[in-house]
C-alpha cells in the first residue's frame, strides 16, 4: 500500500486541505442555516402582527372566538418558530464540529512542524487554540447574530408599511446603533489583539515551568519565573479589562438607546394616533419591530470579542497553513537496505541562517556502525536531527539508499529510521504503545521482538507488563528506564538506519551491557548505526570515527586510525614527558569488573601504543551533555 491517501474512513479529509477549502463541505449546511434563518426572522414578525391584531380587530370588535382563533394560530407559529430554532442550532453546532475535524490533522501536524523548524520560541499549540476559537464561534450564538443581520432592512421597510414617518425614525436609530458597532470594532480591536499575544506569551511560560517543576522547586526558581509568567498574565488581564470597559460601555450606550428608541417609536405612533394617522395597533407593533430591527446590532457588540477574535484565529491560521504546506505526495520506495550518504551538509540554528553545521561529508554502508565524537556544543545533536531528518539542511543533501527524505513519503519514512534522542521523553500510554510509537494496530511479536532487543523484556515484567502505563512523560519510570524503552522504541519495527544520541547518559552498568549487546545485535541485523557519545566504551564496537569541533568535521574514518591520529595530535601539543611517560590517549577492549566484553578505558601510556587499563566504571569520561 502507499502513503498516498485522499480520505479517511472517520471522515476527514486529505491533509493537504487548505483552510478555505475546510468551508466547502459545509456550503450546504450553511445554506440550510440561511434558509432556517429566513423563517426564524419571518415568524419574528408574529408577535407584532398579533398584537396589531388585538388592538385593532379584536378589541374594536369585542369579538371573543376571533381572539381565541388568534391565540391558537400564534401558539402554532410560535411552536414552529422554536422548533426551527432548536433545528439552526444544532445545524451551527455540527458546522463547527465538521470544520475541526477537517482541519485538525492538518494543523497539528502543521503545529510539529513549526516547533522543528522554528524551534521552541514558538508555541506548537497556538495552531490548535485558533482553531478552537474558531470551532467555538461556528457553534456559538454569535453566528446566529450574523444570519439575523440581513433582516434589519426588511424589519424597517415593514415599518415603513405602517408608516413613513416611523420607518425614517427607525433609519436613524439603525444608523446610530450601527455607527456604535464600529466605534467598539475600533476601539477594542487594538487591546483584544495584545491581550490574545499577552495571554499566549503567559501560556507559554507557564507551560514550560509545569513541566520543569522538578527544578524550579529544587532551586528556588519558583518566584522568579512566577513574576515573568505574573508580567505576561497582568498584561493580559490589563488589556483584556481595557477591551472589556469599552465594549461594555459601547454595549451600555447601545442598549439604552435601543429602548430609547423602542420609547420614541410608541412616542411618535401615540402622536400619529392622536392625529389619527395610525391606529394604536400600529403604534405598538411599530414598536416592537423596532426592538426585533436593533437586537442584531445590539447583540452585535454584546458578541463583539468573539467576533473579533475569530477574525484573528482565521486570519492567523490562514496564513499558518499557507507558509506550512503539508509534504508532497510521494511515490512508495523499495525498503532501504541502511545506506546512508551525506555530502557537503551545512545545518543551521532553527528559524535563523547562522551554521551550527559546516561541510559535513560521509558514508555508511548497511551494517556499519559510525560513532561521532566531539567536544560539547560541537553540532553532534544537530547532526543527528538532520541524519533523521527532524532538522531540513541549509545545503547539502542525505541520502538514505540514494534518495534523498524529501523523496520519501514522511510516514514510510519514519518506518524504516530508529531515533534514540538525547532528551527522552515518553509519552502517556502504556510501555507498549510507547514501544510500538502508538501505532493503531501493533503486532505483539514485534514489540516483544524489540524489547528483546533492547534487553528490557524481563525488566519490563517486573515493572508489571507492557500495559503499565508510563504516566505523563514518563513520569513514572526512572531516567534510565525511559531511555532503555526509548531504545526498544527506536528498534520497534526493525529499522534500517538508526541514530542514537548519548544512548548512555542515564545508564548503569547493567544498562550498558545490554546497549552494547543491542549494538551488537544491529551489526548483524545489517543496521546502519550512528551513535553520538561522550563516553569511550560503546564506541569500541564502531567501525568508523566522525570527529567534529565547533560544527567542522575534523576527522572522518576508520575508527584506529582516527584515534592513531588524536593520539598524535595530543602528543604534539603536550608538554615535555615527565619520568619518560606522555599523555596519550588509546582505546582498548577490557573486561569491566561485571566481566563484560565490550569495556573500553582510557589508557595513559609511555611509549607502547595500548596497555591494561582501568575498567569503565572507574575512569568513564564524560563531558556535559551538548
Amino acid at each position: 500500500m502507499t502513503p498516498r491517501q485522499n480520505s479517511n474512513t472517520d471522515g476527514q479529509l486529505s491533509p493537504a486541505l487548505t483552510f478555505g477549502s475546510a468551508f466547502k463541505p459545509s456550503i450546504p449546511a450553511f445554506i440550510s442555516v440561511g434558509f432556517f434563518s429566513f423563517f426564524i426572522n419571518l415568524l419574528m414578525l408574529t408577535g407584532p402582527l398579533f398584537m396589531l391584531q388585538i388592538y385593532d380587530r379584536v378589541l374594536a370588535s369585542r369579538s371573543l372566538p376571533t381572539l381565541v382563533v388568534l391565540f391558537v394560530l400564534v401558539a402554532g407559529l410560535f411552536a414552529v418558530l422554536g422548533v426551527l430554532e432548536f433545528v439552526r442550532t444544532r445545524i451551527l453546532v455540527r458546522i463547527g464540529a465538521q470544520v475541526d475535524q477537517r482541519l485538525s490533522r492538518r494543523v497539528f501536524d502543521g503545529s510539529m512542524r513549526l516547533s522543528l523548524h522554528n524551534g521552541a520560541n514558538i508555541s506548537a499549540t497556538a495552531p490548535l487554540l485558533q482553531l478552537g476559537i474558531i470551532q467555538q464561534f461556528l457553534s456559538g450564538p454569535a453566528l446566529s447574530v450574523l444570519f439575523d443581520a440581513p433582516w434589519v432592512p426588511v424589519y424597517i421597510y415593514v415599518i415603513f408599511l405602517l408608516h413613513q414617518d416611523l420607518g425614517l425614525l427607525a433609519i436613524v436609530a439603525a444608523i446610530v446603533l450601527f455607527v456604535i458597532a464600529l466605534l467598539n470594532d475600533m476601539r477594542s480591536r487594538k487591546p483584544a489583539k495584545e491581550t490574545s499575544v499577552a495571554s499566549a506569551g503567559a501560556s507559554q511560560i507557564a507551560d514550560t515551568g509545569r513541566r520543569n517543576a522538578e527544578v524550579l522547586a529544587a532551586m528556588a526558581m519558583l518566584r522568579p519565573i512566577r513574576e515573568r509568567w505574573a508580567e505576561k498574565h497582568n498584561k493580559a488581564v490589563s488589556h483584556g479589562v481595557e477591551a472589556r470597559d469599552r465594549t461594555g460601555t459601547l454595549g451600555a450606550i447601545s442598549k439604552s438607546l435601543r429602548l430609547f428608541f423602542q420609547s420614541a417609536m410608541l412616542a411618535a405612533g401615540a402622536a400619529l394616533v392622536i392625529y389619527g394617522q395610525a391606529t394604536p395597533g400600529v403604534m405598538i407593533a411599530a414598536s416592537i419591530i423596532l426592538g426585533r430591527a436593533l437586537q442584531p446590532v445590539e447583540q452585535s457588540i454584546v458578541h463583539w470579542r468573539s467576533l473579533v477574535q475569530f477574525r484573528q484565529a482565521a486570519q492567523m491560521l490562514r496564513k499558518f497553513l499557507q507558509h506550512l504546506p503539508p509534504p508532497a505526495e510521494r511515490m512508495a520506495l523499495p525498503a532501504p537496505t541502511g545506506r546512508i550518504d551525506v555530502l557537503s551538509l551545512h545545518v543551521g540554528v532553527p528559524g535563523e541562517r547562522r551554521l551550527i553545521l559546516k561541510n559535513i561529508n560521509f558514508a555508511l554502508a548497511p551494517g556499519e556502525i559510525l560513532g561521532v565524537i566531539g567536544p560539547s556544543a560541537a553540532g553532534k545533536s544537530s547532526l543527528a536531527r538532520a541524519l533523521v531528518g527532524v532538522r531540513k539542511p541549509l545545503s547539502g543533501e542525505i541520502r538514505l539508499d540514494g534518495a534523498t527524505f524529501d523523496q520519501w513519503h514522511p510516514d514510510q519514512l519514519g518506518k524504516h529510521i530508529g531515533y534514540l534522542p538525547q532528551d527522552v521523553e515518553l509519552f502517556e500510554g502504556t510501555i507498549k504503545e510507547n514501544i510500538a510509537r502508538f501505532e493503531s494496530d501493533p503486532d505483539p511479536e514485534a514489540v516483544i521482538r524489540a524489547a528483546t532487543r533492547a534487553g528490557i523484556h524481563q525488566l519490563i515484567m517486573l515493572w508489571g507488563g507492557y500495559d503499565t502505563n508510563v504516566g505523563n512523560l514518563g513520569s513514572n519510570l526512572s531516567a534510565g528506564q525511559r531511555q532503555r524503552v526509548a531504545l526498544a522504541r527506536a528498534l520497534y519495527g526493525d529499522p534500517a538506519f538508526i541514530v542514537l544520541d548519548e544512548p548512555n547518559s542515564n545508564l548503569d552498568e547493567a544498562g550498558e551491557m545490554a546497549l552494547a549487546k543491542a549494538v551488537a545485535g544491529m551489526r548483524e541485523n545489517k543496521q546502519s548505526v550512528i551513535i553520538i557519545t561522550h563516553r569511550m566504551n560503546i564506541l569500541s564496537l564502531s567501525d568508523y570515527l566522525l570527529e567534529l569541533n565547533a560544527g567542522v568535521q575534523t576527522q572522518f574514518g576508520p575508527r584506529d586510525q582516527v584515534i592513531a591520529n588524536i593520539r598524535k595530535n595530543r602528543a604534539k601539543n603536550s608538554a615535555p614527558p615527565q619520568n619518560n611517560s606522555a599523555n596519550v590517549m588509546a582505546m582498548t577492549p577490557v573486561r569491566s569488573s561485571a566481566k563484560s566484553p565490550y569495556a573500553v578505558g582510557v589508557n595513559i601510556a609511555s611509549d607502547i601504543k595500548s596497555s591494561a587499563v582501568a575498567p569503565i566504571a572507574q575512569n568513564d569520561k564524560r563531558a556535559p551533555d551538548e
